[in-house]
């Protein structure tokens, strides 16, 4: 049960204070980061328009990066772990820092505040916190699409395949996904600066978040109609730009009775999604839902977790 206990205490550390206010570790990591893309991306284009390097050693040069910034300190954390008290309260801060609802909750609630008294320009600065697209323009109904769909997206990325891949393999892996989430986040873009070069990061996200997606939006599917709506994700996942990002949309919204995607602006280039989910047309209203049924899919997987931990210790 030492896993479980860890498991609540670092969810209940999030949920009462939230992210560190002050030197958190993925700050240094990003700093770090930046540096080190900054003195071996050479796969941009310079002021002629043509790249410094070629495409290959792009993405060689970027998977060495990838390699060097995520794989050292897990590696290094899994062969100095003992089962000692130290090394649980250790876990326990790891996974605090790791998991992201309260941060959820927080980046929702400062855009849907504003769009209650009309504000849709200060809905819009802080929806371009959580989203790539163009948020210059948007109306309230497309503010509210996009929160809605940040907020399944990350529900996944930053809070169910956390505690997924601490389940699987411990603090290690959860340092492991948490830095190459950060990296894709950084990285995984498909602009002239970062399409060769963020290309290997963008992929090993993709094969992270492959089964912590699929527990994800059964999380989310077990509150609605399951059926339909783990069908919603198998069959409009592999359609969407993101795979891995569909399923979790696509099941969310089903669960939720609307319906997202369609037509957004990133850099400059109109993108139309196809449809994900079933239902009206998503709205402000909805984002508070969506807020909750993330919430009901960490608290379904600490319980199951918990149970089936106890069982294992008495059989």
């Amino acid at each position: 049960m030492t896993s479980a206990l860890i498991l609540i205490i670092a969810c209940l550390l999030d949920r009462i204070f939230g992210e560190p206010k002050r030197w958190h570790p993925l700050v240094g990591f990003g700093n770090l980061t930046n540096q080190l893309e900054l003195w071996a991306n050479s796969a941009h284009p310079d002021n002629s328009g043509q790249p410094l390097s070629s495409p290959f050693s792009a993405r060689l040069l970027g998977m060495f990066c990838w390699l060097a910034l995520t794989v050292p300190l897990p590696l290094l954390y899994y062969f100095l772990h003992q089962d000692t008290w130290l090394f649980w309260t250790l876990d326990c801060v790891i996974l605090y820092a790791a998991i992201g609802y309260n941060s959820l909750l927080k980046h929702a609630r400062q855009i849907i505040e504003p769009m209650a008294t009309g504000d849709l320009k200060q809905a819009r600065h802080y929806c371009s916190y959580i989203v790539s697209r163009n948020t210059s323009e948007l109306t309230e109904q497309q503010i509210a699409r996009a929160t809605t769909e940040s907020m399944l997206e990350n529900g996944h990325d930053a809070v169910i395949a956390t505690v997924v891949w601490f389940a699987i393999g411990g603090a290690p892996l959860v340092i492991l996904h948490r830095l190459a989430n950060t990296l894709d986040a950084m990285w995984g873009y498909k602009n002239s600066r970062f399409i060769y070069f963020g290309w290997f990061a963008a992929r090993m996200d993709d094969l992270l978040g492959w089964p912590s997606a699929k527990v994800t939006s059964l999380l989310y599917a077990c509150q609605g109609p399951l059926r339909l709506a783990l069908v919603n994700a198998k069959k409009q996942g592999r359609q969407y730009k993101s795979l891995n990002g569909g399923w979790v949309m696509a099941a969310g919204a089903t669960v939720l009775g609307i319906s997202l995607g369609g037509r957004a602006s990133y850099d400059g280039k109109v993108i139309e999604s196809v449809t994900l989910g079933a239902g009206r047309e998503v709205t402000t209203e909805d984002v508070e839902p969506c807020l909750k049924l993330v919430g009901n899919a960490l608290l379904i997987f600490i319980v199951g977790y918990s149970v089936l931990t106890l069982l294992l210790d008495i059989l």
